[in-house]
């Protein structure tokens, strides 16, 4: 009986799965018919605005000269610079953020501070204190990044539950021995978040440095591509980056479901 029950439980749950595919793709697909119609008679002026077909062959064209090659090449090294060390700074300093009360109140406001300041808005003072060669863009791309990750593990760490760490406390364990146990495997959920989260804004780092203070790379493809009216190619970067954000964003929550997949073994071992 129970194995039926889990049988019908998962059959309603891939139908649901091709039905949400269905209707996503539908609609995807009528939107892109649309925008194509518009287009083709000619209610859109196509000084401004491109259409599908349009952008796929200027999508062909860049990756036959090697300019895509040339600019990806370049904004994943600075992405992958500066996210990194999000996470190699981020990583630590949330941990210790929401584990010691006297770091959070000492350094809690001014990570607020720095979140609600636009990093747009420091890229002047960036370019002036390290150049526009890739170093700024690391920088953007750094505290883009950095913030959901200090945030998301903070919480993680003041939410711990109470009754477990009194427990363990009783039993003689050690504060590093409660953090390998208790506090580490909970806040992965909150890492993976955190790290999610910390991709998509380091992404758009990536993007705003090279628009506003480069000379290469995805970013600098599109504002040159938009400040010559090349529309298609403007569509055509644009789609790189979101084909690299869905990308990025798929491979980390396949990630959080391996690692909630460890937290249960462990749980039940």
């Amino acid at each position: 009986m129970r194995k039926v029950t889990v049988f019908q439980k998962s059959n309603k749950a891939n139908k649901e799965k091709i039905l949400n595919l269905l209707l996503g793709s539908s609609v995807i697909t009528l939107f892109l018919v649309s925008w194509e119609l518009l287009f083709q008679f000619k209610l859109v002026n196509p000084l401004f605005i491109s259409a599908p077909s349009r952008v796929v062959l200027a999508e062909i064209a860049i990756i036959k000269d090697g300019s895509l090659l040339a600019n990806l090449s370049v904004s994943a090294k600075e992405f992958l610079l500066g996210y990194g060390a999000a996470i190699i700074i981020g990583f630590p300093f949330g941990i210790m953020l929401g584990w010691f009360k006297l770091i959070r109140g000492s350094f809690g406001p001014f990570i607020a501070a720095l979140q609600a300041t636009p990093r747009i808005a420091l890229m002047p003072l960036f370019i002036i204190w390290f150049g526009l060669g890739i170093t700024s863009k690391i920088v953007v791309v750094l505290m883009s990044a950095i913030f959901p990750l200090i945030v998301n593990l903070r919480v993680a760490m003041t939410t711990i539950d109470s009754d477990l760490i009194h427990v363990a406390r009783a039993y003689g364990a050690s504060r590093w021995q409660i953090f390998r146990s208790i506090a580490f495997p909970t806040s992965l959920p909150f890492l993976m978040t955190g790290l999610r989260l910390a991709a998509g804004r380091g992404l758009l780092g990536v993007i705003v440095a090279e628009v506003f203070g480069g000379a290469e790379g995805i970013g600098y493809m599109i504002q040159y591509a938009g400040s010559t009216f090349q529309t298609d190619k403007v569509f055509a970067g644009v789609l790189v980056v979101a084909v690299t954000g869905i990308t990025l964003d798929f491979t980390l929550d396949r990630l959080g479901r391996y690692f909630d997949r460890w937290r249960g073994e462990v749980a039940v071992h």
